[in-house]
């Protein structure tokens, strides 16, 4: 059964994804930018297929609060990409280049607001991420960043990336980290299960610690679900 849910989320999700990517293009003719609407209303469709055809739900443990953020997010799977959008009031997101090359929907979410980021450039990588991160926060949008670079699997905690701490340093903006367990149902491979996916939002983390202080916090709000006690309460 898991099976034939997921190929049926993918018949759907992915077809439907390209007629958003293409009406949001073509919403570009008549504006810069495509209408935010477009992107939350496929944020939205996401969020109610992985609940009516995968069996997905979620639960959120806390809230995202009002104004200016750096808020940093647990990465093990697609789906928080996706819901981000959604608890984060259509926030500006850190990605990699890679995404952002992808023929159309590379395109589209540069439009929408993006930050690519290419992890083999160094430091000219953290120069443009940081630039791009002012011009976010100037535009009066959250930020978005999975702070361990790309996804992990269930019970993995590596350190943060530089990124993160230069990121934060340079915006001056408190941080709201999330934890996530969406990897316990939406792993690597196609098959996804059914069942409820946490995010725990952790407390509010000033602005103007030290890296280290900064790090050894995010890194410890954004695991707190790995041991899955919390996952199953």
């Amino acid at each position: 059964m898991p099976a034939l849910r997921s190929l049926l989320y993918a018949a759907i999700f992915y077809p439907a994804t390209v007629l958003w990517v293409l009406t949001g293009l073509a919403a570009t003719l008549i504006g810069r930018k495509p209408p935010l609407s477009i992107v939350l209303g496929w944020a939205e469709f996401h969020n109610w297929l992985a609940r009516q055809v995968l069996g997905i739900g979620l639960r959120v443990d806390g809230e995202v609060p009002a104004g200016p953020l750096l808020i940093a997010v647990k990465h093990q799977s697609m789906f928080e990409t996706l819901e981000m959008v959604r608890l984060a009031n259509l926030p500006i997101i850190v990605i990699k280049k890679e995404l952002s090359d992808i023929p159309l929907f590379g395109l589209m979410t540069r439009r929408y607001g993006v930050i690519p980021v290419e992890r083999s450039a160094g430091a000219k990588a953290l120069r443009t991420l940081v630039e791009e991160g002012r011009r976010a926060v100037a535009s009066g949008r959250r930020v978005v960043i999975y702070p361990e670079g790309t996804r992990v699997a269930v019970g993995e905690a590596p350190a943060l990336k530089s990124g993160f701490a230069a990121l934060y340093r340079a915006l001056g903006l408190p941080v709201v980290p999330i934890a996530v367990d969406s990897g316990r149902l939406w792993g690597r491979g196609f098959v996804h299960r059914s069942g409820t996916i946490t995010f725990k939002v952790g407390s509010v983390i000033p602005a103007g610690l030290s890296r280290k202080d900064v790090e050894a916090r995010v890194h410890a709000a954004i695991n707190v679900l790995e041991s899955g006690a919390e996952a199953r309460s």
